[in-house]
């Protein structure tokens, strides 16, 4: 089957995409796969996928490699005397700004472009953390308490701490911090000020369970990956959600009970249905006192979470050939037509 991987993009998490680009290279082998790079500039190259190493990017290598420009159906590849399409499914892989708020959604929309990852309703819902809280609240998703903190507009908080401090629109634990006293709370609010002017504070729960599980939908039946209880010390700080980016062996089901993971996939199709279709997307839940509580929804997860299937390949292959599609107006002018005979013009 033949796929296209498109990442990078201009975002905190390009690095991140670059690597997720590598690993996911290795686990669909058998599939005919091609590279779209997108730099912070916003331009499209089509990467040579024996290039497909971290400091072909660092090196800034890619701008020998043919750019690309993007038209209906397909990305092009223009020279003085012809046009190469590059068409076919796409499969965006762009982390953070630019693949998960809608950006990439809306142009490949746009441009009735065939692709794998969350369209831009999803994105809007997933990527900023306060919309998840009101998807939560409107699907009555069970999910950890929260308050909310504009940079232009300082109070105190009301929550006991300890506490955890997020930018409202960023990945990958970046300017996350955990604060244990009050004294703590201005620097560690400065830091996640740095990426955004919304923060996102939440209790932070001592030694809580944690457990992580992926799934898309194909012919109207959601697919669920295996529950994963992540291993962890106090939180996945970005050092170790970097490494995850680039995981692709298999890891082990978690030991739990059928009724709690029968909890945990019940949540999961409530956060999917009706809003996620065409993407394949993982779900981290806190389990509290028996009660599973959703933490944050990754609508494109480091190499698409492909260490949580048995068989990632198929399970793309299954989303592949269920994607939705735009239904779009046609136009034939029929009313300004009939003004037109009206008016005898």
């Amino acid at each position: 089957m033949k796929l296209t991987i498109l990442f990078g993009g201009a975002s905190f998490e390009h690095e991140i995409s670059i690597v997720s680009a590598i690993t996911i290279k290795e686990k669909l082998s058998g599939f005919n796969l091609s590279f779209i790079f997108c730099d912070q500039d916003h331009k499209f190259y089509l990467i040579d996928a024996s290039k497909m190493k971290a400091n072909t990017f660092s090196k800034g290598e890619h701008k020998k490699m043919p750019q690309l420009s993007i038209t209906n159906g397909s990305f092009c590849q223009k020279s003085m005397f012809s046009t190469v399409e590059h068409s076919g499914t796409l499969l965006n892989l762009i982390h953070g700004a630019d693949g998960e708020d809608g950006t990439i959604a809306s142009l490949l929309d746009f441009f009735s472009i065939k692709y794998i990852g969350p369209r831009t309703d999803a994105s809007v819902f997933s990527y900023d953390k306060r919309y998840t809280k009101w998807l939560c609240d409107a699907r009555k998703i069970k999910s950890v308490d929260y308050e909310v903190v504009s940079s232009n507009e300082h109070h105190n908080i009301n929550m006991q701490y300890p506490i955890i401090v997020k930018p409202a629109r960023l990945g990958s634990s970046i300017g996350v911090s955990i604060v244990r006293d009050e004294a703590d709370l201005d620097y560690a609010l400065d830091v996640a000020f740095e990426f955004d002017n919304s923060v996102i504070i939440e209790p932070f729960i001592e030694c809580v369970k944690e457990y992580n599980l992926a799934g898309f939908m194909s012919k109207g039946e959601v697919h669920v990956s295996i529950v994963e209880e992540p291993q962890k010390n106090e939180f996945l700080d970005f050092e170790k959600k970097y490494m995850d980016f680039s995981r692709s062996e298999q890891v082990l089901k978690a030991d739990i009970d059928e009724a709690l993971e029968a909890k945990l996939k019940n949540s999961f199709i409530k956060v999917y249905k009706n809003l996620f279709e065409g993407a394949l997307i993982r779900c981290d839940f806190f389990v509290v006192d028996g009660e599973v509580l959703l933490n944050e929804i990754n609508p494109i997860p480091g190499s698409m979470a492909n260490y949580l299937f048995e068989n990632f390949e198929a399970s793309l292959e299954l989303l592949c050939n269920s994607l939705p599609t735009n239904k779009r107006a046609k136009v034939n002018y029929e009313y300004i037509h009939s003004i037109s005979q009206a008016k005898g013009k």
